[in-house]
């Protein structure tokens, strides 16, 4: 996870002490609006009322629906942090996002954002260090901007995107991408043997993360894997298939054995053992 520079995290604090957040809560909500490259947000923290979502324009829902006062806090929070990296280099993907601007100035709502020079002009503050010359930053698919979490094993290590529901695991150099489905996972572990598997914990309690459906493998998409038909069942078989001559003999005696049924000539009992003894030759 890229770490902040000085005047980011005071930012970051600035924004969380007038919002009246944490500082940690108000970096994880950063992280949530980037993912949402700029106009939305999957959160999941307990500072803002557990899961929820924000767009742009307006549209709020938290997990805490009837606290009027939270919503319009972290409506607030989402717009402010939407406006921060507004001007952030590679931090949402499309160019169309864009703060509001009157005339030759420029408006934003992230007091702290800007600092100014002995000249008088303004530049942006960068929130996150830069990575060293000639390395590249991050090792997972591109356009995953931020991860939720990331951590080494042996020679095994993911990152995991909570928000977009993505998992990237690197094995000795191949790069998995993973759909998380309905997974909130908290954790990952590996067995300690050669091939051993990588599991992960959820609120489903153990998983092997072979379970999950592949994305892509070394950035190429993978097909979707056909679904094997059912064989017929056994029950279709014996609806459908022609009838021997032996079987439409044993049939035709039942019926005229219903028929002396039916005319009182056999009784209930001595209709259900015949019809016993011809269906025993089938």
């Amino acid at each position: 996870m890229k770490q902040l520079t000085a005047q980011g995290q005071q930012i970051i604090n600035n924004i969380a002490q007038r919002y009246n957040f944490s500082s940690d809560a108000v970096f994880s909500m950063l992280l949530s609006v980037i993912n949402g490259n700029g106009s939305m947000a999957q959160f999941n923290h307990p500072e803002f009322g557990g899961s929820g979502q924000w767009m742009r324009g307006g549209m709020i829902m938290l997990g805490d629906m009837f606290n009027n006062g939270l919503k319009n806090s972290v409506s607030g929070l989402c717009q402010e942090l939407a406006n921060l990296i507004a001007n952030q280099p590679d931090l949402i993907q499309s160019g169309s996002f864009q703060s509001q601007s009157q005339g030759n100035q420029q408006q934003s709502n992230f007091g702290g954002n800007q600092q100014q020079n002995n000249s008088g002009s303004t530049g942006a503050v960068s929130l996150f260090v830069p990575p060293p010359a000639g390395s590249s930053a991050n090792w997972w698919p591109a356009g995953l901007q931020f991860p939720n979490s990331t951590g080494t094993q042996n020679n095994v290590r993911y990152a995991y995107f909570a928000t977009i529901r993505r998992l990237a695991i690197e094995v000795n150099g191949q790069v998995t991408l993973y759909d998380t489905l309905d997974h909130q996972i908290g954790g990952f572990s590996q067995q300690q043997s050669v091939g051993g598997s990588i599991t992960f914990t959820s609120q489903y309690g153990l998983v092997d993360v072979n379970t999950l459906p592949i994305i892509s493998i070394d950035n190429v998409l993978m097909q979707p894997q056909p679904q094997p038909q059912a064989a017929p069942s056994f029950q279709a078989n014996v609806v459908n298939a022609p009838f021997t001559n032996q079987e439409s003999d044993v049939f035709g005696a039942i019926e005229k054995l219903a028929a002396l049924k039916d005319k009182g000539i056999l009784t209930d009992t001595e209709y259900s053992t015949k019809k016993a003894e011809l269906l025993a030759r089938l």
